[in-house]
């Protein structure tokens, strides 16, 4: 992928998710929404969340992109996330098609591996650029870094996000901008 169909991906999708600086500054002050999972139910909540180096031995194997969700357990957006977008059938059955799905606590001490490395979760998410959460992060198959999306994402949005990694759009050399015109008309 070149560096400008990557700018442009991370750019439409910040964009899209219509999150900046105050939103990520709110995380910390948010309660949990009503409905949202309990503290410590991110693991199970949502579609089949693979453990990090399981996930990306499957993602390897299997040649499929990774989503990873970064949260930490008293983020307020991350259980909203979890309640609104990733409990969707749609969104569950999209990811399992196309994704390998992991979760990743940003605050755990908890040994992963990564490219060669040994590092914590929390090493591990700072290494990848994240200082707000929820962010969800985009890898290929072979582990390599292709975009960070912070903040919350209705999950419209997201499936479309999704969908234009997934469907093989931005592979194809689709600039996300073109990919949503597409969309519009459609």
């Amino acid at each position: 992928m070149s560096r400008r169909s990557l700018f442009l991906l991370c750019a439409a999708a910040f964009v899209l998710a219509g999150c900046g600086s105050e939103r990520r500054a709110a995380d910390s002050a948010a309660a949990p929404p009503a409905g949202a999972a309990a503290s410590g139910a991110h693991a199970s909540a949502g579609p089949g969340w693979a453990a990090w180096d399981a996930g990306l031995a499957q993602a390897r194997a299997e040649q499929r992109y990774v989503v990873v969700d970064v949260y930490t357990d008293w983020c307020g957006w991350c259980k909203r996330m979890d309640a609104d977008v990733y409990s969707r059938a749609d969104v569950r059955d999209y990811l399992a098609q196309k994704f390998v799905s992991i979760k990743l606590d940003a605050e755990s001490e908890a040994t992963l591996h990564h490219q060669g490395h040994t590092l914590t979760a929390r090493e591990l998410a700072r290494g990848f650029g994240v200082d707000g959460y929820p962010t969800t992060i985009f890898l290929d198959a072979s582990g390599e870094h292709l975009a960070n999306v912070p903040g919350y994402l209705p999950p419209e949005r997201f499936l479309r996000l999704l969908r234009y990694l997934g469907d093989g759009h931005q592979a194809r050399g689709l600039t996300f901008e073109a990919y949503e015109a597409q969309v519009e008309r459609s």
